[in-house]
């Protein structure tokens, strides 16, 4: 039997040394090894091995196992012993599904907190926006056959109960819009609009909003992160006095969300004078009353055919509002709390500079979509939130790796860093 070793050695080849130099900057994994049982398989290797996944830009796990079981060198790298068999697709499917969601944050948010630490993330601007991530159900394939309707919100996927009905938006031709419906989740995050890196992110249903996750995020970046927020940008989505009222008052900061149009009122028409509210037909329009909703306190007006004294001489409405027919008549709402919009200074040159530094979150989740956010190979909503998250630890990863190696103007080459820059 030849005893001889090999004259090259897997710790000799340059992938190796190459990787190695990435995950020598990822935190340690927070929750210590079983010692009952049979001996589990180190679970910062298997991390290690699906940011691996992530930067090659392998969907499926047998497609990361394959690769694995071709090159040694690259699970010597990965810490397995390159003279045995990879860890089962089994392995990492467990993992993705049964892993602690907290500690795969703990290990992002320690990895933000040295870019913070180091200077690479300000966070003085941040800014709001989310993805979707499609899940891998039968009614969003198309080309599937289903006995019950494809986008019935009421029958829920068999194959994935936890997703939710939603809808994407986009413009085939110009002034012409289409609407996608799909069955998923959304993966809402706060980015740095400086650095164009993720602070916080969080993964929910598509019945979870945008507005209703706003606040939570930027409430959990601020009590886990050294960090002071100046401004906050994002688009019309975010329109709600609440966040708006959140940022002013609780944050300090200056908001730069765009104005949504559905949430404009109505008074396209409507005068007020000292004698009250007159509607487009110029008639004096009795008052109903005082409502409040949502912190805010309205006067209700009305039309004067169906609650007051119209003119005896008309029996219609004079400018023949839709309204008269098809409901009963004009309803106008005189706002009586302070608004807070009047604070913002809407189509200012000021306004408009920051609120197009919100482009940076596009370009911000173009590299997680080179990651394969969108396409993840499980279900369900906790094991969907695993492989969301470990897309931004790979994204922080690669910006810690090339800030500390000394190439500072890489932190954003997520695809190309290891093979190009570190070659």
């Amino acid at each position: 039997m030849n005893t001889t070793p090999e004259l090259l050695q897997p710790e000799h080849l340059s992938p190796r040394l190459r990787w190695e130099k990435l995950f020598q900057f990822l935190p340690p994994w927070p929750q210590p090894a079983a010692r009952t049982g049979r001996c589990p398989v180190n679970r910062l290797n298997l991390l290690k091995a699906l940011i691996y996944q992530r930067l090659r830009r392998m969907r499926f796990l047998r497609d990361l196992h394959t690769e694995l079981a071709e090159k040694p060198p690259i699970l010597a790298a990965l810490g397995f012993n390159p003279y045995q068999p990879p860890p089962s697709i089994e392995r990492f499917s467990a993992f993705l599904a049964d892993a602690p969601h907290a500690l795969l944050q703990h290990i992002r948010v320690q990895l933000t907190r040295a870019l913070i630490q180091k200077g690479v993330i300000a966070g003085r601007h941040v800014g709001f926006d989310s993805c979707r991530v499609i899940s891998a159900v039968r009614e969003n394939n198309l080309k599937a056959s289903l006995r019950h309707p494809r986008y019935d919100k009421t029958v829920r996927p068999q194959g994935d109960p936890d997703a939710r009905l939603g809808i994407r938006i986009h413009h085939p031709r110009p002034g012409e819009s289409r609407v996608d419906f799909f069955w998923g989740y959304r993966n809402h995050v706060l980015a740095d609009l400086e650095s164009e890196l993720p602070v916080w992110e969080i993964t929910e249903p598509n019945s979870i909003g945008e507005v209703s996750v706003a606040i939570p995020l930027l409430e959990a970046a601020r009590s886990a992160l050294p960090l002071t927020f100046q401004s906050v940008s994002a688009d019309a989505e975010y329109d709600a006095e609440a966040v708006l009222r959140y940022i002013l008052h609780t944050l300090h900061a200056r908001p730069y969300i765009a104005r949504n149009p559905r949430r404009l009122p109505d008074q396209a028409g409507f005068q007020r004078d000292p004698s009250g509210v007159r509607c487009p037909a110029g008639l004096l329009m009795p008052r109903r009353g005082k409502m409040t909703v949502k912190g805010v306190t309205y006067i209700q007006y009305s039309c004067p055919f169906f609650y007051g004294r119209a003119r005896p001489d008309l029996l219609l409405c004079p400018v023949g509002h839709p309204k008269f027919t098809r409901q009963k008549g004009c309803n106008y709402l005189w706002r009586g709390s302070d608004n807070i919009r009047d604070q913002i200074p809407y189509g200012t040159a000021a306004f408009q500079e920051h609120y197009d530094r919100r482009t940076a979150i596009e370009r911000i989740f173009s590299r997680l979509l080179a990651l394969t956010i969108q396409e993840p190979s499980v279900r369900g909503l906790s094991s969907i939130r695993n492989p969301c998250t470990i897309s931004h630890i790979a994204v922080l990863l690669v910006a810690l790796a090339a800030h500390q190696l000394g190439y500072a103007d890489r932190t954003r080459f997520v695809r190309t860093f290891v093979p190009d820059v570190l070659a």
